[in-house]
């Protein structure tokens, strides 16, 4: 295959238009930012409603059975507004502060925020076999402002502390309290080590200040639509978090690639205004496939079936959207204002790129380039040994026992696994309709469904069954022998749900109406319609980033192999996932200090969050990569001219991703810790062994090969014109 000669494609010519634009109009550019983000904030605060942690699953029988044992509550428990006051007086018991108890409860039913409120004294097992724990469940009314009712249910109880009871609290209503949803202090981590990596990357203040300053706006403006955005969507409470890890990591890594090409521009002694042209018109559009490769990933969460996990991805969508903008717009106007003081305040002087032919990457690249097959080979031998421990993925409920040593949710776990069972925590709702029984038989037929569920393994208790007033609904507790987050525990749902209950029901003469519930139950199918769906989300997003790539690189053979290193990356991640988690190699240094099964959904957001960063490394390198093939038709020299063109800003972009994700791994919220080191990881692995040996390995073992496009496809793609071409840079 001969290389084409260099044009300009149209999209670089809206680029450069643009670029120019903001370059002739600075401070245009950046009061129409503050206008825009002045506006957000006017909105968010008239229209935004807040985020809401109600979990839909369609076709689901535990949600069904929710609304089955107490119609209209399904909504609030699978939103987990509920909670668990636990009471512990060890020396005196609990019956010396029946009295303390019954005002606090008193007090408790007439908040505003507070929906439902139990006696433990009237309430069968409420009460530990020993008397010092007595349990209280408390309901929050869905839409309360949680975190304010939380506080004002704390404050209620305060009386009780000062009567030398110990007042712990479990569920939503702990997570509330222990306040894990701040997540200011590791956004103020992340930004300060980028800070640091930029300043040696950079080498002066100013330039290593732009990408953060832009990189803040952007994300700024993302989380402000976002917010607004919960008066027509339900966004999950880990919604904010993910977009301010995903859109700080691509909004600095973005204005870095702008900055770092113009200033080797100018290096070069291009004027200030056609060094920023150039630069946008070439790493602009690679900001532009890379952004729309990740929006595209995000968006792959509908795929899901689970609007809370599809939503998610949205969230972060808004936050990649205002960084791929913000360094199209800000950065040009910023760069524009900053003329040729951009080096300023330098801690070292600059110096340009040395020559790509005899530069340190490339030769290093001709190295790799000399002998393919062996680095090849080793390279996929290090992904294979890190992709192992996936052979164990347990993707099992977590429980409030992974919460943080000394977080109030942490203790009532503990004391409530100690003084009432393991299980207690992670207790099931059956339900069951007598309908076809005569109702002189009723009490008799669903006393056989609970002599059913008592012999199954795995059974500690079960309560009597209790009619639901006016209906021919019956409702059983069960609480099984194994914590919440164990294998047994499942398996012993899966067991009465498909099995035990509706085998006993029928026995028993009632229609096939039966259903398992409860939180826990919730939680359990929320993790099979999760992954369930990942295979399908796996095909789905490399179908579309395949499309995009050879879209945007005219070669069905590159698009193939970005793919398919990308997916073995990402195996990598997902088992050092598991090795740190479930295997505990340096969970402790995390805090976390026992074995924890690995939360259903964070595979899936991580698959989609890796396959987009990923791609955006990949679409810088090969854009470099393909400005020379097209100018050489040399494959070897076209890779080292690559790799000596974006070696450092890749390393220095992959080293701020890294610091931001490790980061947000100092959150309380085990989900979002295991997101930061699974993200952090799979950098790793895509700017080491990925990028430094795969990528070259492969593409001089393909040769020529690699801009391979059949005829009759080489018609079907837009623009002839390759459009990363070395006219646009010159």
């Amino acid at each position: 295959m001969t290389p084409r000669p260099p044009a300009t494609s149209r999209d670089a010519g809206v680029l450069a238009r643009l670029a120019r634009w903001c370059v002739g109009h600075p401070w245009h550019v950046v009061a129409t930012w503050v206008l825009v983000l002045g506006l957000a904030w006017a909105a968010m605060s008239t229209f935004g409603e807040g985020f809401d942690d109600t979990v839909d699953l369609p076709g689901s029988q535990a949600v069904d059975g929710l609304d089955a044992a107490a119609p209209g509550s399904a909504q609030a428990e699978s939103g987990r507004a509920s909670g668990t006051i636990v009471l512990h007086a060890p020396e005196t018991g609990m019956q010396a502060h029946r009295a303390a108890v019954a005002d606090a409860i008193g007090a408790l039913a007439a908040l505003d925020g507070v929906a439902d409120v139990s006696d433990p004294f009237r309430s069968p097992g409420a009460v530990s076999p020993d008397g010092s724990t007595a349990l209280v469940a408390v309901q929050l009314s869905p839409e309360a402002d949680l975190a304010s009712a939380a506080a004002l249910v704390r404050d209620t109880m305060a009386g009780l502390e000062r009567d030398g009871v110990q007042v712990e609290y479990g569920g939503r209503l702990g997570t509330l309290l222990d306040g894990s949803a701040e997540h200011r202090q590791a956004e103020a981590i992340g930004l300060a080590a980028a800070l640091v990596v930029l300043l040696l990357a950079f080498g002066s203040v100013l330039g290593a200040l732009l990408p953060i300053v832009v990189a803040a706006a952007a994300v700024a403006l993302g989380l402000l639509l976002l917010t607004t955005a919960t008066a027509v969507a339900a966004f999950g409470s880990a919604s904010p978090t993910l977009a301010s890890m995903i859109g700080l990591g691509t909004g600095i890594e973005y204005a870095l690639f702008l900055a770092t090409r113009h200033r080797q521009h100018l290096l070069d002694g291009v004027s200030p205004s056609d060094a920023i042209v150039r630069s946008v018109r070439t790493t602009g559009h690679a900001v532009l496939v890379g952004a729309a490769t990740v929006v595209l990933a995000l968006f792959a969460l509908r795929l899901s079936g689970v609007t809370f996990v599809g939503n998610l991805g949205l969230a972060a969508g808004f936050t990649v959207t205002t960084s791929a903008l913000a360094a199209l717009t800000l950065v040009p106007a910023a760069l524009g204002i900053a003329g040729r003081r951009l080096d300023r305040w330098s801690i070292r002087s600059p110096v340009a790129e040395p020559d790509a032919a005899r530069s340190g990457w490339a030769r290093y690249a001709r190295h790799v380039t000399a002998r393919p097959w062996p680095f090849l080979l080793a390279g996929l031998g290090v992904l294979a040994a890190m992709t192992y421990p996936l052979v164990d993925l347990d993707t099992g409920p977590l429980d409030d026992g992974s919460a943080p040593q000394g977080s109030t949710i942490r203790e009532a776990h503990d004391l409530i696994a100690r003084e009432f069972g393991p299980g207690h925590d992670g207790q099931l709702t059956v339900v069951v309709d007598t309908g076809d029984v005569p109702g002189s038989e009723a009490a008799d037929a669903v006393a056989e469904v609970a002599d059913a569920i008592a012999d199954t393994p795995g059974v500690a208790t079960v309560s009597p069954f209790r009619p639901v007033d006016g209906t021919s609904t019956w409702v059983a507790v069960v609480h099984p022998t194994t914590a919440p987050s164990a294998q047994a525990t499942e398996d012993l749902f899966l067991s009465l749900r498909d099995d035990v209950v509706p085998q006993a029901a029928r026995e028993a003469g009632m229609s096939n109406t039966t259903f398992v519930t409860g939180h826990l139950a919730v939680r359990l199918e929320f993790g099979e319609l999760v992954t369930s769906r990942l295979p399908v989300l796996v095909g789905v997003v490399l179908l579309g980033a395949f499309v995009m790539l050879m879209t945007a690189f005219r070669s069905p053979v590159v698009a193939l192999k970005a793919a398919i290193l990308n997916l073995l990356s990402i195996g990598a991640a997902y088992g050092v996932l598991v090795a740190v988690f479930q295997w505990q190699w340096g969970s402790e240094a995390l805090g976390v200090d026992q074995a924890v099964p690995i939360e259903a959904h964070v595979p899936m957001i991580m698959f989609v969050v890796v396959f987009g960063l990923s791609m955006d490394y990949e679409v810088f390198l090969l854009s470099r990569v393909r400005e020379a093939w097209d100018r050489t038709g040399d494959t070897a020299r076209s890779v080292a001219e690559g790799l000596a063109g974006t070696g450092r800003v890749i390393g220095a972009a992959a080293l701020i991703m890294i610091s931001v994700f490790l980061a947000f791994s100092l959150d309380d919220d085990l989900t979002v810790k295991m997101l930061a080191v699974g993200l952090a990881v799979s950098v790793v692995v895509d700017a080491t062994v990925v990028r430094l040996v795969l990528v070259p390995a492969a593409m001089a073992a393909l040769g020529r090969a690699n801009w391979w496009t059949p005829r009759w496809l080489d018609r079907l793609l837009p623009d002839r014109a390759s459009t990363h071409s070395s006219a646009a840079a010159s």
